[in-house]
């Protein structure tokens, strides 16, 4: 009697993200580790390398060398190029190519496809995945030419490229810049605070970037017609604009008063965009008070929409609670937006990631705190910022021991790949009883 055939176990789709994420990281982290990576043309210690790795491809922004005085033209190239697979998703990367290729997608592939952008349904989708790229390209191409007159006149030819990598960087919402100097590092764009050219095209590409491709898609097929778009985008169009402008009132009227006007204006809007997942900053984020770092703190959990180059919680996760809380209040049996009804699993997985993104963020923090003896608020900050996929520090990430970087490294990957994407990955498999056990009544509240 033969022995059993076994079948080969397939990966599931959250399975290849999170490998895709891991394998893109370790091999940028070994390129940036050669000699021809850095300007000194040492070799780049490993812990270094594979922290900006992780922050390229995480789109996060938290560095540990200046990106401009450290590393060299080819060094900030890969920098670039992982920024760029980071922003797209591995996935969506690896699906060009094979459409360059002229090859067939099978289901398994585009259901991973499905997954990678957040699509609602496997058809059309290699069709939304060709908009995504020619999208992409498109607006970052134009995001180039509208900084270029402005930093080839600053810094002559080097300014082509870095309109390129200022544009593809807020684009992808990662937030790594080009601007530091030998005695002025990780100074990000504040030496261009005022210049409206700039910080309008900046936060453009942030907010495209940031409110999903499948929100691109509503606006460019209905334009103006509102009403015709899904539920979904109304629901992120909505969240964005108002976490965009009372956080940049409140910023006006408290934070920036000293400042002209103009400036003033320029400076609270664009840390109200960039709060959100860029990373960029204008002003001296450590002269803020505590409101405005505690507002930094939600935003940048918060972070930005489902299917966009951006990470966090996301927006329509504090909408699917907000909306819920609502309907709680006014005692109706479901949460109910622009005319439809949010089913119970959705409010259900939203409850979870917003109590993993606050968990991993106060765990990180108590922990770097312990461990280097700094303020609670502070670390609180780094670690939002790095679950956040925001880039955006008060100075201490450079001086962080081993373990601590390490911390961000995880907080950095778990808020790009997503942390219910890493649970999936591991437990694979459904768990679907056909029984149920009986309940019992608890009181909440």
């Amino acid at each position: 009697m033969g022995n059993p055939v076994k079948k080969r176990k397939r990966l599931t789709s959250f399975q290849k993200i999170l490998l895709g994420f891991i394998g893109v990281i370790l091999l940028g982290a070994l390129i940036l580790m050669l000699p021809i990576s850095a300007k000194s043309r040492a070799v780049t210690p490993f812990d270094q390398a594979l922290f900006t790795s992780t922050s390229a491809v995480c789109v996060t922004g938290l560095i540990v060398q200046d990106t401009a005085t450290y590393w060299s033209g080819f060094g900030q190239a890969v920098i670039l190029t992982l920024i760029q697979i980071g922003g797209l998703g591995v996935i969506t990367m690896a699906a060009t190519f094979v459409m360059l290729s002229g090859k067939q997608f099978s289901f398994s592939q585009r259901s991973t496809m499905q997954s990678a952008i957040s699509a609602p349904s496997v058809g059309g989708i290699v069709r939304l995945t060709l908009f995504v790229i020619k999208g992409t390209a498109v607006i970052e191409l134009a995001g180039a030419a509208a900084m270029m007159p402005v930093f080839i006149k600053d810094y002559g030819a080097k300014g082509i490229w870095m309109s390129f990598f200022h544009s593809i960087s807020a684009f992808c919402n990662a937030g790594f810049d080009l601007m530091g100097k030998p005695d002025q590092k990780f100074s990000s764009l504040t030496s261009y605070s005022s210049h409206p050219l700039i910080n309008i095209v900046l936060m453009l590409l942030i907010v495209v970037g940031g409110v999903g491709f499948l929100t691109w898609k509503d606006v460019i097929t209905y334009k103006f017609r509102f009403k015709r778009y899904r539920m979904q985008s109304k629901v992120i169009l909505l969240t964005s604009a108002v976490l965009i402008a009372v956080p940049a009132v409140i910023f006006f009227l408290h934070d920036f008063a000293q400042l002209p006007i103009g400036e003033r204006i320029l400076g609270s809007l664009f840390q109200s965009v960039t709060t959100r997942t860029a990373g960029f900053n204008t002003l001296d984020l450590s002269a803020m008070t505590r409101l405005g770092k505690a507002i930094f703190i939600i935003l940048m959990l918060i972070g930005g929409s489902p299917g966009s180059t951006a990470g966090g919680m996301k927006t329509t996760t504090v909408a699917v609670l907000f909306i819920n809380a609502i309907s709680t209040f006014r005692r109706k049996e479901d949460p109910e937006c622009f005319g439809r009804r949010i089913e119970a699993g959705v409010v259900k997985i939203a409850s979870t990631v917003f109590i993993m993104y606050i968990t991993l963020c106060f765990a990180g923090a108590a922990t770097i705190c312990l461990i280097e003896g700094l303020p609670l608020g502070i670390c609180l900050f780094e670690t939002a910022s790095a679950v956040g996929t925001v880039g955006l520090t008060l100075g201490i990430t450079p001086g962080l021991g081993v373990v601590s970087r390490a911390i961000l490294i995880l907080l950095m990957f778990l808020g790009r790949v997503g942390g219910l994407t890493v649970i999936y990955a591991a437990i694979s498999g459904s768990s679907k009883k056909l029984s149920k056990l009986p309940t019992e009544q608890i009181t909440v509240g």
